[in-house]
């Protein structure tokens, strides 16, 4: 008797449709939404603790003026803050992506983008071009950095988080040494009774303070929007957005959507996770030195211990989860979890007319990493 030949369960065609299907599940069915009540839509769609913080956010934005606070000013804050921290949370995505979770780790590549900063500066480079230096120098630091942090990661899969958050804060205490003994020698940065360390803060007037907030900024009376800033942070988030609907992109949301069939389809997923693991320690070092020309100083030593969190809040508060993140998810988390940051303690500092600024800032900002990181983060609208 002849054999009926097997159903051959990993073929391309019905890989492929298995696949399509893993990655385009919608968190409801069309039908359901259409079923919905407009409010119930909106909920569905947006999530309903992120409506709740829109909602505060917006009463903050209206009390402002009533409370002696200029209106277009904490506009103008806030825009500000969103533009100098949007590139550390863009960070989260590719190893979200991938399957790596959140990048506690971000400290590792923040580090990078410090080195690559100072090293700029000792190097005798000033203005706009010490910004551009800055980044090239710590473009191959990030990705040998990155490669190491990637192979680590990959040999603990499933307790990458815990790992990660090791990193982040080993490296930093690592540091804290390291820029006591490296051999820098710039006045304008290694501390004057000794003339060898580095100082805690260091200027950065004459180099790159403003660089991208002052190009194409926008006064309109007491508004200002940092168009420079704000482009660049579009840029990588369009080239993030490109790379992910590319053939290796589409590879990385497959390992982190479902390994088995990543693997089957002939994808080298230790390889993937580790791109991912590079990708997002350049861009945190990218999102330092963005984030320094906003405030105009770098900050040594125990400054980046604690960045992971704000950004790793930023991403979850946007509305991504452990496993599935978008650039939607960057701009809204970042831009709520930064008008609130900014507006909060403006607002109530000026109602109970005292200085409490930073007692509130500290509180609302804790309070939202506490939410961020307590709450589900299997789907997305929770």
């Amino acid at each position: 008797m002849k054999k009926e030949p097997k159903d051959n369960n990993w073929s391309p065609s019905k890989l492929n449709d298995e696949m399509n299907s893993v990655l385009s599940t919608p968190e409801a069915s069309p039908l359901q939404m259409a079923q919905m009540s407009p409010l119930r839509r909106l909920v569905a769609s947006f999530g309903l603790p992120r409506l709740i913080i829109t909602a505060f956010l917006l009463l903050m934005f209206i009390a402002a003026p009533f409370t002696g606070s200029d209106f277009w000013t904490q506009v103008s804050n806030t825009i500000n803050r969103f533009s100098w921290n949007a590139v550390l949370v863009l960070a989260m995505v590719p190893m979200i992506h991938s399957g790596c979770g959140l990048n506690f780790g971000l400290p590792l590549g923040i580090i990078s983008g410090l080195l690559g900063a100072t090293m700029a500066i000792e190097f005798g480079f000033t203005g706009p071009v010490s910004f551009f230096m800055a980044i090239v120098i710590s473009t191959p630091i990030a990705i040998v950095l990155g490669m190491g942090y990637g192979w680590l990661l990959n040999k603990i899969k499933g307790g990458e988080m815990m790992i990660a958050t090791y990193v982040g804060f080993s490296s930093v205490s690592f540091m804290c040494m390291m820029w006591l003994l490296l051999p820098y020698k710039s006045p304008t940065m290694v501390w004057g009774y000794a003339g060898k360390g580095l100082r805690t803060t260091i200027s950065l007037e004459g180099f790159y303070d403003k660089v991208l907030a002052n190009f194409l900024q926008i006064n309109i009376g007491t508004l200002s929007i940092p168009t420079g800033t704000i482009l660049f942070f579009a840029l990588l988030a369009f080239l993030m957005w490109a790379f992910l609907h590319t053939k290796t992109g589409t590879a990385m949301t497959a390992v982190g959507s479902n390994p088995a069939f990543a693997k089957a389809a002939g994808i080298n997923i230790d390889k993937t996770r580790m791109l991912s693991v590079v990708i997002s320690t350049w861009l945190a070092a990218v999102g330092i030195l963005v984030y320094q020309q906003g405030f105009g100083f770098i900050q040594l030593y125990m400054a980046p211990f604690y960045m992971a969190l704000p950004a790793v809040s930023a991403i979850l508060i946007g509305g991504a989860s452990v496993n599935k993140a978008s650039i939607a998810n960057v701009v809204i988390g970042t831009f709520l979890f930064q008008g609130m940051v900014t507006m909060t303690p403006t607002v109530m500092n000026s109602i109970i007319q005292m200085d409490m600024s930073e007692v509130i800032r500290v509180i609302v900002s804790q309070g939202m990493i506490l939410y961020a990181l307590t709450r589900k983060t299997k789907g997305g609208n929770n």
